[in-house]
């Protein structure tokens, strides 16, 4: 800070009551939570990319709260109840999403999702199926209605070849998150936050008055700092439960007369594509190799690659010109708990992360979560 003005130390550098690190759907919603409780407030936003880094605006817009073998699995790994209150939390989570940007502004569609079993998959399917009933009351105190149906009738209409079965979740929506970050972006701006890109947080140390926070530009004071960088965290506090999982993802170029409208998962939601103007958006591959996505490292792997690009050609639109267009990477963070870390992990510096995939469902109300916690009495 050697160089900064008066005027930027006194607007823009001096001490802040919160300092959030990471802009992205948390850290902004977080934000947002914060200047509407405590208006009076100096709130900072330090952001290491030029744009969020991470998965807000890297995702697949996928409005969702779990397809039905997810369910299961959940109910599996933890308990029904537990995983009822999961899928409550994303849903309300969509619906505070919804309600603090409106509909138009993040290009909400609900037009619903397909969870997709290949050929080989039958036997799965079929147990799958077979248990909808059982999600379908699990879940009908939320939805007052059944969330899962087989739609194996509408395969035929979408073109997919290899794929028999398909189970139809009314409720799942798909949003463009570009659009999402703007107007989040915007109505943060307008509570008076400051929001500072390409700066770096390299180390944060408690003090007995605050917090000091080391950047590639300098050093921020702060009454309490909120990290909210998700997978990144772990590279200021290793002993975090939460592991980096990076997601490559692909859109054509536009297809004449594309018939795909909704969602699509399949493979156990490690593959997922949708329509997005004219185009087809479709990603995932993480399984191929667990060990080399879990990396902070944006990028590609011609593994990964190669598998997306015969999916896309020889099941989801076979005999349709499906050239790639654009390529890009985003960081997930997942962890052994299916719930997300919302804890003090220093004095007066609080953590935020681990949506595990779902940062789109659970981001409002983890931001709005870790602010309650950090502003507290």
């Amino acid at each position: 800070m050697d160089n900064f003005s008066y005027w930027e130390r006194t607007a823009f550098t001096g001490r802040a009551d919160v300092i959030i690190v990471g802009s992205g759907l948390v850290g902004l919603s977080a934000a947002l939570s914060i200047k509407q409780q405590h208006p009076d407030k100096l709130v900072l936003v330090l952001e290491r990319g030029f744009l969020p880094s991470g998965a807000s605006t890297k995702n697949a817009g996928f409005a969702c709260f779990g397809t039905a073998s997810e369910l299961l699995d959940n109910i599996q790994r933890s308990s029904p109840e537990e995983a009822l209150k999961l899928v409550d939390y994303k849903w309300r989570g969509l619906q505070r999403l919804r309600q603090n940007l409106g509909d138009d502004n993040i290009r909400y569609h609900q037009h619903g999702g397909y969870e997709l079993f290949l050929d080989h998959e039958q036997a799965e399917a079929d147990s799958i199926i077979e248990q909808l009933p059982y999600l379908n009351d699990l879940l009908r105190p939320l939805f007052k209605t059944d969330v899962y149906q087989a739609a194996d009738q509408t395969v035929g209409h979408f073109g997919f070849k290899s794929v028999k079965r398909m189970i139809y979740n009314l409720f799942e929506g798909q949003i463009h998150t570009g659009y999402m970050m703007r107007t989040l972006l915007h109505k943060v701006y307008q509570t008076g936050t400051i929001v500072l890109n390409n700066c770096t947080v390299t180390d944060i140390k408690t003090e007995d008055k605050g917090v000091q926070i080391e950047t590639d530009q300098g050093v921020f004071q702060a009454g309490k700092v909120i990290l909210a960088t998700n997978a990144f965290a772990k590279d200021l506090y290793p002993e975090l439960d939460v592991i980096p999982g990076r997601g490559q993802v692909l859109v054509t170029k536009p297809i004449p007369g594309l018939k795909l409208k909704g969602t699509y998962h399949f493979n156990e939601g490690y593959y997922y594509f949708r329509n997005i103007d004219d185009r087809i958006l479709f990603g995932g591959g993480r399984n191929i190799d667990f060990a080399a996505e879990e990396t902070t490292d944006f990028g590609h792997t011609e593994a990964v690659q190669q598998q997306l690009l015969t999916y896309l050609r020889e099941v989801i639109a076979p005999g349709q010109p499906t050239e790639p267009d654009i390529w890009w990477s985003g960081i997930m963070g997942f962890g052994e708990q299916l719930s997300p870390l919302i804890k003090e992990v220093r004095p007066n510096v609080y953590c935020a992360v681990r949506c595990n995939g779902m940062g789109v469902a659970m981001g409002s109300l983890v931001g709005e979560e870790v602010a309650m916690l950090a502003m507290q009495p």
